[in-house]
């Protein structure tokens, strides 16, 4: 079956998200919804949409928007029967946005998935990977070094901050340092702005420092990468050792996993999901026979 995609948000994921449906076998793109003022790129000016609720003929849209926009924005889509696929970021609070988005989606015959993305999304999995393997343990999951997408948002939407990048420094055993460059609006104070960030809830439990610069987009670098940590019990058997590192691209690679979550989600009972519940061969292209014999 090929999939019809919406994309809500044409930023960096946004334009990365095109890429993956271009690549992709079973995948079109049916629209891009973006903010009015956004400049509208010309070989997308008959399918370019100002408003979600001029999405039509759409299975699954892929919700290209900074976190805190996302819960909203999935109940509206999932109100009209359209699929969603979100990244949201904050994992505080992914158990309480999946119950309400999960009702919505079920009242009205659609699915969703949340956090579908690289952390949460597949670093998700490898965790429960990890557990599964070695029950009795600790895990440790250190990013980086590299732009962290969901904090750099989070610092722009601060008052008096007119470009803002969030670099995440790993210190080991979990824990983690944020280094906040800020280009700053006219008459806008640093100490104010420092004060701000820091008291957010995506800065305020780690080390932060906020430095001031004069051109953000002079240090823009939108690598990232993880490193996991298990050691723990499998049985009676101590000293079980996991681990998993990536170096990559976030956009890129945040884009690909909520493509591969498109497909997904097409496959699953009306409700919301997060990574962890869903088949990983549902996220894949292809029969089933030959994805089995491929790489089981």
């Amino acid at each position: 079956m090929m999939l019809k995609i919406a994309i809500v948000g044409f930023g960096n994921v946004g334009r990365a998200a095109y890429d993956a449906l271009l690549a992709a076998p079973d995948m079109e793109l049916a629209c891009v919804a973006e903010a009015p003022d956004v400049p509208i790129p010309k070989d997308l000016k008959e399918i370019w949409l100002t408003d979600i609720g001029q999405i039509t003929g759409a299975n699954v849209a892929l919700l290209c928007l900074p976190s805190r926009l996302c819960p909203d924005t999935a109940a509206a889509l999932l109100s009209m029967g359209i699929s969603t696929v979100d990244a949201y970021d904050i994992h505080s609070n992914i158990w309480e946005v999946k119950c309400r988005l999960d009702a919505v989606a079920k009242a009205h015959g659609a699915a969703a998935v949340l956090a579908a993305g690289w952390d949460p999304g597949t670093d998700s999995i490898q965790r429960a990977l990890m557990e599964a393997m070695a029950p009795r343990g600790i895990s440790y999951t250190n990013f980086g070094p590299g732009m962290s997408m969901g904090h750099s948002v989070a610092a722009k939407a601060v008052p008096g901050v007119k470009n803002a990048l969030s670099m995440t420094l790993p210190a080991g055993a979990g824990v983690h340092r944020r280094m906040v460059y800020v280009q700053l609006q006219p008459e806008a104070n640093i100490e104010q702005v420092s004060a701000a960030i820091k008291a957010d809830a995506y800065f305020s439990h780690d080390e932060t420092h906020v430095i001031q610069v004069e051109d953000v987009s002079a240090l823009q670098d939108v690598g990232h990468g993880v490193h996991l940590t298990r050691k723990g019990v499998s049985g009676g058997a101590h000293n079980q050792l996991m681990e998993f590192s990536m170096r990559i691209n976030g956009p890129a690679l945040t884009a690909q996993v909520m493509a591969g979550c498109a497909r997904a989600i097409a496959l699953q009972a009306p409700g919301c999901y997060t990574m962890i519940e869903i088949p990983v061969i549902d996220m894949l292209p292809g029969e089933r026979k030959d994805l089995i014999g491929r790489l089981v």
